[in-house]
């Protein structure tokens, strides 16, 4: 999480307690405890500290050498307190200098949050108020931001790590830490209450298939099919709404590609963690102060054409680059895949088809329909069930087009059958009975599947 080798850019210090965050809204973290603030002497040894550390050395601070920042911080805060005549207990003399390093090496208050497994998500709605998600929950965090400015820095940190820029003529930013993890800025004056930002924090261990099985997102049969399905390039979408575990999914559908492929992916924020070598990874960019040398997806899609990829991997289709993707799915290049916001395979067909006329493409409705159908082979269908938990909920798979409508038969689904104690949703995953129109396809590529596993399963014994 910490930023790379450079130029010490120091976080903004400590200033005068804030007044108390707003309460939060009825039945959202009414039982969270209330932030902290730090007693005055601490926060204003902070800002002094800071002071001296900016002054004395800002040029010879290696960021990159944890312990030496840590111990010049030490001896400047054992420096200060003799000077000023203050006496620290042990505890606030530990979060100081906790507070002070992860300022000057990490990212603020944020750091502890960051480093936490179990938050998945942070999101901060003003620097008084942060909400986290974990385990499906979200609640009130007691950490804050001592200042509006301090989260400022914090920001500019992030963003400019990635060659970004946000500010109050370009307000709005989409980037990413150094671990793929997600991020978006909102500046006043669009942020009313002051600068907010939420990051979508991505799992230091990469999730293998067999941990999709492990906490009930999938099921064997449904990672058999789709492993099938990959190996023998099929061309895959993965649909479902925000927060579905759409870019997780696909992550684990790339491990299913052979090693000896030549992958491309194209994203607008680099966030796919493949684990081949032959990759390579290419970012749109937005444009600069002027206004110019912005490079979009569909950019990135049409030059991938002439990398000679065996694959094309779109991290999500959100405008004219659909019927580049499309395109190339149906001209050599089968076996991609990409991800599309929808809440069912059928609505992902229409959306693909209105982002096909975002891109100004004059082409008949009948003619863009033939490419979709022809270009996509299996759809994915992910959503974040109710208690948060997030699964595979259909796998289905194109059939055709008949009298304009794209045709298509699911294979797998997940059947919800109620509700728990503890709001969490039951049900348990299994086949429709609907035979793959594929198999043909699997046993020319070598990928043979037992007809069992698209037999339903009983009712009886069905897992959650």
């Amino acid at each position: 999480m910490t930023p790379g080798s450079g130029s010490l850019t120091v976080i903004e210090g400590a200033r005068p307690t804030p007044p108390p965050a707003p309460e939060p809204a009825a039945g959202q973290g009414e039982s969270a405890p209330k932030a902290p603030r730090p007693t005055s002497a601490v926060a204003t040894a902070k800002a002094a500290i800071h002071a001296m550390l900016v002054e004395r050395h800002a040029d010879e601070i290696d960021i990159t050498d944890r312990a030496g920042v840590r111990s010049r911080i030490t001896s400047l805060t054992e420096e200060y307190t003799k000077t000023a005549g203050i006496t620290l207990n042990r505890l606030d003399y530990g979060h100081l200098l906790d507070g002070l390093l992860d300022e000057v090496l990490g990212l603020g208050p944020l750091q502890a949050l960051l480093e936490d497994p179990a938050t998945t998500e942070i999101m901060i709605n003003h620097p008084h108020q942060i909400f986290v998600e974990r385990g499906g929950r979200v609640t009130l965090s007691p950490v804050v931001f001592e200042s509006a400015g301090q989260l400022r820095k914090v920001i500019d940190r992030i963003v400019s790590t990635v060659g970004r820029r946000v500010d109050e003529s370009s307000p709005m930013c989409d980037a990413r830490l150094r671990d793929g993890s997600r991020v978006n800025v909102v500046l006043p004056p669009l942020a009313i209450d002051g600068p907010c930002m939420t990051i979508r924090k991505f799992s230091r261990d990469k999730l293998r298939p067999a941990d999709l099985l492990t906490i009930g997102s999938s099921s064997p049969s449904m990672m058999e099919f789709l492993r099938a399905a990959v190996r023998s390039r099929l061309s895959i979408l993965v649909s479902g709404g925000t927060s579905s575990g759409k870019t997780t999914l696909l992550n684990i559908l790339s491990s299913f590609i052979p090693s000896d492929e030549r992958i491309v992916t194209v994203e607008d924020s680099a966030e796919l963690q493949l684990r081949q070598q032959h990759v390579i990874r290419l970012e749109s960019r937005p444009p600069n102060v002027e206004g110019k040398g912005s490079i979009e997806i569909r950019d990135l899609v049409r030059n991938a054409l002439r990398m000679r990829p065996d694959r094309i991997i779109v991290g999500e289709c959100r405008g004219g680059e659909a019927l580049d993707m499309l395109q190339a799915m149906n001209t050599g290049h089968e076996g991609s895949m990409s991800t599309v916001h929808a809440n069912s395979p059928y609505d992902a067909f229409g959306r693909l088809e209105t982002m096909v006329l975002m891109g100004g493409a004059d082409l008949p409705a009948r003619a863009i329909q033939k490419q979709i159908a022809s270009a996509i082979d299996v759809v994915v269908q992910a959503e974040r069930v109710r208690g948060g938990a997030r699964k595979i909920v259909s796998i289905a798979e194109v059939t055709g087009l008949v009298n304009g409508e794209t045709q298509f038969q699911e294979l797998f689904l997940f059947r919800q059958t109620g509700v728990d104690a503890e709001g969490n949703a039951t049900g348990y995953h299994t086949a429709t009975g609907n035979r793959s129109v594929h198999l043909d396809h699997f046993a020319e590529r070598g990928e043979t599947l037992q007809p069992t596993i698209f037999e339903p399963a009983p009712l009886a014994g069905a897992g959650a």
